[in-house]
């Protein structure tokens, strides 16, 4: 069977075409702004890794909730121009003109990769899997006795927007206040080194990204130079993934947690580490076996699950 999955985030639509499970293909494009400017940019990606009609079936895992009733992406807050309920998977259907023998699947990103490594990575053979991918924001998801969940109304697992500080906490950017994305995903790490920086606090953050995104590799080398913003910065974010994680782990009594993302790919197991004792010291179960590991799969995580979901 020869699928193609693509892993649409807020940064980079990462495509991977599958072949009898293995990938022998792959393609990158930076995620524009604007809805048909995304479409087009999916379909460009499907396009390069030889088309829809080349195919079995293709599976996207948007930054977003997705009604599974609908495929209306509802909420994606790190997607630019998503500022309300979206017809994707309609729009998708139409642009890609699919011909009736190729399916088409629409899911949550963070769904997609957590499905790809419960089945083939850093959760395999394990029945309860929480995975947390900390990028552009902080997405989730959840596979419970082996299914993966998502709930009536597609939220399960987005525990980006579970809440880690009180009323006075920082503006998270799906426009609520004290969310976990609001301090350890990067986009919202950035408004707040700018914020820092433009009110007398120098940071190599900006030294090293100029007016540009300040990428994962950014803060990687900002952490190496021993940059003080950046290293608060990242206390704050463990401390917040701590808390968040922790509290998922003591409602659901979990096995593993799977952290991946552009954020922990280039800061390393350390990072990992880090979050795992953060939430060791918040577990109401001194006796629980939980693990917090590093994912496996790297950067084509969400497109493989993305293919894995589409079969």
């Amino acid at each position: 069977m020869r699928l193609i999955g693509i892993d649409l985030g807020g940064t980079k639509v990462q495509g991977a075409l599958v072949e009898d499970g293995e990938v022998v293909a792959d393609a990158k494009l930076a995620t524009p702004k604007g809805v048909d400017q995304v479409v087009a940019a999916v379909v460009e990606c499907v396009g390069r890794l030889g088309g829809a009609p080349s195919v079995d079936g293709i599976g996207i895992g948007a930054a977003g909730v997705v009604d599974a009733a609908t495929g209306d992406l509802v909420r994606a807050p790190n997607l630019g121009g998503f500022d309300g309920r979206v017809p994707l998977l309609t729009l998708l259907t139409k642009a890609l003109e699919l011909p009736a023998s190729t399916s088409l699947v629409l899911d949550n990103d963070v769904n997609a990769a957590v499905v790809a490594e419960h089945r083939l990575g850093a959760g395999r053979g394990f029945g309860d899997v929480l995975g947390v991918w900390v990028g552009t924001g902080v997405g989730g998801g959840l596979v419970l006795d082996g299914q993966l969940r998502r709930g009536p109304a597609g939220g399960a697992g987005e525990i980006g927007h579970v809440g880690v500080a009180l009323d006075d906490g920082r503006p998270c950017g799906c426009g609520l206040i004290g969310h976990l994305e609001a301090y350890a995903g990067r986009s919202a790490m950035e408004a707040e080194a700018r914020r820092r920086h433009a009110a007398g606090t120098p940071t190599r953050l900006v030294e090293l990204a100029g007016t540009k995104r300040m990428k994962s590799s950014v803060f990687a080398k900002a952490v190496d130079a021993g940059d003080m913003v950046a290293l608060a910065l990242l206390d704050d974010a463990v401390r917040a993934l701590g808390v968040a994680v922790a509290s998922a782990a003591t409602l659901l009594d979990l096995e593993v947690v799977v952290v991946g993302g552009g954020l922990p790919g280039k800061l390393g197991p350390r990072f990992v580490g880090r979050i795992e004792q953060a939430v060791r010291t918040r577990l109401f179960l001194r006796s629980s076996t939980l693990s917090v590991v590093p994912a496996t799969l790297g950067d084509l995580a969400g497109a493989i699950g993305a293919a894995v979901l589409a079969a």
